[in-house]
């Protein structure tokens, strides 16, 4: 298979905090890998780095072959990024917002249109389309970021929490699109959320503290502990030790 994604050695430094340290992997065309971890461990960090919008201490990313800091423009082209929050440009509607966004890849008339309009399918938009995205719950906000991220049909998916703020039925809509796409693509999301790797996830990394403690599929990282439960595997991993507990073993 094709690694589409290719980081290594990607690390962040925030004065003398280290979020993100010495992290490496790929991810293959067909794969959709759940990046996993608490609250603070380094997952949006590193997205923000492999999309090109936050610069790594050292280290590099590629999407398709090219450098996301050296080669950001074609890299973005081939990216599809869904970050935390809501859309920009509150005031616009909808379907206002998306044609801009589809001015901004550079797509025009019928085109552009065409592209919105898939986009808004594919993301059950077309009953609030003409709203403004102000007035917009946050679920529903959460999909018109996932058009956004669809509407140029990339290569490569980074998305940040994409069910965070949806209903059950609005979850397992979103699911069954990422599943629906995920033979042509190379897919990241980053999640605190296990059931979502159980999902739609053909592979799973954990990480904790800035660096990676666990990779595989789910049933190689659910075979570490005896209940064989996903999310004892991952309480075991980035549980913080007790210090009192650790010198007394």
């Amino acid at each position: 298979m094709t690694a589409l994604i290719e980081i290594d050695g990607l690390t962040k430094r925030f004065g003398g905090f280290t979020a993100v340290d010495n992290v490496s992997f790929t991810v293959a065309r067909g794969e959709v890998l759940g990046f996993l971890g608490p609250n603070g461990a380094g997952k949006s960090t590193t997205m923000r780095m492999l999309a090109g919008f936050m610069t790594p201490t050292s280290g590099t990313a590629r999407i398709c072959g090219h450098d996301v800091q050296g080669d950001s423009l074609a890299a973005r082209k081939a990216l599809g990024f869904l970050p935390e929050g809501a859309p920009t440009y509150p005031d616009m509607t909808v379907q206002g917002f998306l044609h801009f966004v589809a001015a901004v890849r550079g797509f025009n008339g019928s085109e552009a249109a065409d592209r919105v309009s898939h986009a808004i399918g594919l993301t059950t938009l077309q009953g609030v389309r003409l709203q403004p995205v102000e007035t917009l719950s946050k679920g529903f906000k959460r999909r018109v970021g996932l058009a956004q991220a669809l509407l140029h049909n990339p290569p490569v998916l980074v998305l940040d929490e994409p069910t965070d703020g949806l209903d059950p039925n609005q979850k397992h809509a979103v699911r069954e699109l990422i599943a629906s796409l995920s033979a042509e693509k190379a897919i990241v999301i980053s999640t605190h959320i296990l059931e979502e790797v159980d999902a739609v996830c053909s592979r799973a990394i954990i990480i904790a503290g800035g660096r990676i403690v666990a990779d595989g599929t789910p049933a190689e990282l659910e075979k570490r502990h005896p209940s064989g439960k996903l999310d004892d595997v991952f309480r075991d991993l980035t549980m913080p030790r007790d210090p009192s507990k650790q010198q007394a073993a």
